[in-house]
C-alpha cells in the first residue's frame, strides 16, 4: 500500500470513528433534555398533591445533579415535600443543609418559614395524645425554635411576604410557651415546692409580658411568695396584679 492509500485509509477510519461516538455538547443536551422532562414530572406530582412520586424524582435529580440548572429549586420543591409529607426530620436536614450551602440565597426568608412550619410540626406531634388533646407540660425546644424562626424573619426580611403569618404564628408560640410554663408551675403548688413556681411564674412574667397567662403568672408569685414568707415580693407582685387586674375574680386565686 501507498503512503497515499495509507493516509486515505487513516482518515476514513478516524472519520468513521467521530461519526459513532457522540460530542460532549450531544451528551449536555441529552441530559439537560432528561433533566427538564424529570422535573417537570416532579412538578405535576407536587401541583396534584401526590407528594410521594414528588418527593422519588426529586429526591434523584438532588443526588444526581446536586449542581445543575435547577439545583436550587429542586431543593427547595424537596424541602416543601418533605414537609407536606410530615417527615420532618428529613425536611430540617434538608433546610439546615441548603442553608449551609447558600447563605444569600434570595429565598432565604421562605427556607426560615418553612423551617418554622417544621418545628411547629414536630412539636405538635410530641403532644399530640392518643385523642387529640394537647398538653402543656412537655418539652418546648422545638417551639422555641420555630419562635426563632419566625421571628428571624420578621429582623431580617422585613419586606418579605411571609412577615404577616409569622407575626401571627409568633403570638400563638407566646401564648402556648406561657401556657406550659405556668402548668408546670401549678404542678410544682400542688407538690408545695412553692420556690420552683415562684421562678417559673417570674419566667413568664419576664419573657411572655404580653401573653394571656400574665394574670395568673403574678397569682402563682403571690401565692408562693406567701407561703415562703416573702412579704416583700409578695407585697410586689400583689401591686402589679392589682394595677393590671383590679376587677379579677379574687375567688378564682387558688
Amino acid at each position: 500500500m501507498t503512503v497515499k492509500h495509507t493516509l486515505l485509509a487513516a482518515t476514513l477510519l478516524l472519520t468513521g470513528l467521530i461519526g459513532c461516538s457522540s460530542s460532549p455538547d450531544e451528551i449536555d443536551i441529552s441530559e439537560k433534555t432528561s433533566l427538564q422532562s424529570e422535573y417537570e414530572k416532579a412538578k405535576k406530582n407536587l401541583e396534584s398533591g401526590a407528594y410521594f412520586p414528588a418527593s422519588e424524582i426529586l429526591s434523584g435529580l438532588d443526588s444526581r445533579y446536586p449542581f445543575g440548572p435547577h439545583s436550587h429549586q429542586v431543593q427547595l420543591d424537596l424541602i416543601y415535600v418533605y414537609y407536606k409529607m410530615g417527615k420532618s426530620a428529613q425536611a430540617i436536614a434538608a433546610i439546615d443543609r441548603f442553608l449551609r450551602l447558600n447563605p444569600n440565597h434570595q429565598n432565604l426568608d421562605y427556607v426560615l418559614y418553612i423551617r418554622g412550619l417544621v418545628n411547629i410540626q414536630m412539636a405538635q406531634n410530641a403532644f399530640q395524645e392518643a385523642f387529640g388533646i394537647d398538653r402543656h407540660d412537655r418539652d418546648v425546644s422545638t417551639l422555641r425554635s420555630a419562635f426563632n424562626d419566625f421571628k428571624q424573619i420578621i429582623q431580617e426580611y422585613p419586606e418579605s411576604k411571609y412577615v404577616s403569618d409569622a407575626q401571627q404564628r409568633m403570638v400563638y408560640l407566646k401564648n402556648f410557651m406561657a401556657k406550659t410554663e405556668i402548668a408546670v408551675a401549678e404542678y410544682y403548688i400542688e407538690r408545695q415546692a412553692f420556690a420552683a413556681a415562684a421562678s417559673r411564674a417570674k419566667y413568664v412574667l419576664e419573657t411572655f409580658p404580653d401573653s394571656a397567662q400574665l394574670q395568673r403568672s403574678l397569682e402563682i408569685m403571690v401565692l408562693s411568695y406567701e407561703e415562703l414568707k416573702l412579704d416583700d415580693l409578695k407585697a410586689n407582685a400583689e401591686k402589679v396584679l392589682d394595677k393590671n387586674f383590679p376587677n379579677r375574680n379574687k375567688l378564682l386565686f387558688n
